[in-house]
């Protein structure tokens, strides 16, 4: 048959790489060819930070519809979707940290410090990093179980996130509020993971104790 499971697997991913890479492509041709308007350099910040938040919820959006319409097959795409989110979010501190800051990392750090928005979005980074570097097959074998208690994180991510997308904004809120409710509603469906993970947390801080 033609759209067999690996076919529609392979078309999917497909369809993600040229979803996900072709627009930065397109950012990035328009940037350096001053066709992004009065000032590019946010354009490209904001640009590549919105299609990082986009790709985490689509992410998390693949679960509750494979599980909804049995769809497992739709499980196979995950990581790429991560693996496009995390690329998405490092272009977005490369361009904060190269095009806005100008390499001065004194600054950078400063910054981080100063403003709890770029504090959170850091968090959010490093715990994104980790799921990133993680996803590898040989890392994901040698940590068995572990593995999804870490990629659990994810949802902590999101709402970090919709946090540092809130507060990075000056003046329209409507943007930030939508998407902060939509990862309210995409949560809701993983409400007993989520308390697990929390508890598992405050345990974990108990025990240390």
């Amino acid at each position: 048959m033609l759209f067999t499971t690996s076919n529609k697997v392979l078309l999917l991913k497909v369809v993600i790489h040229l979803a996900a890479f072709l627009p930065l492509l397109n950012l990035y041709y328009l940037a350096f060819n001053d066709q992004l308007g009065a000032d590019p350099v946010q354009e490209v910040i904001h640009f590549t930070g919105i299609g990082a938040f986009n790709l985490l919820l689509v992410t998390l959006t693949v679960s509750p519809i494979a599980k909804k319409f049995k769809l497992g097959y739709l499980l196979q795409i995950r990581r790429l979707l991560g693996i496009y989110t995390f690329s998405y979010a490092l272009m977005h501190l490369f361009n904060f940290l190269v095009f806005d800051l100008q390499l001065a990392w004194s600054l950078f750090f400063s910054e981080v410090v100063k403003r709890p928005y770029i504090t959170i979005g850091m968090i959010a980074f490093v715990l994104l990093t980790t799921l990133a570097i993680t996803s590898l097959n040989s890392i994901k074998r040698n940590m068995g179980k572990s593995w999804q208690s870490l990629h659990n994180y994810s949802y902590f991510i999101a709402m970090l996130v919709s946090v540092h997308f809130y507060w990075s904004v000056k003046s329209e809120i409507i943007s930030p509020l939508f998407y902060m409710l939509l990862t309210v509603a995409l949560l809701a469906f993983r409400y007993k993971k989520i308390k697990t993970l929390i508890l598992s947390i405050f345990v974990k801080k108990i025990r240390t104790k």
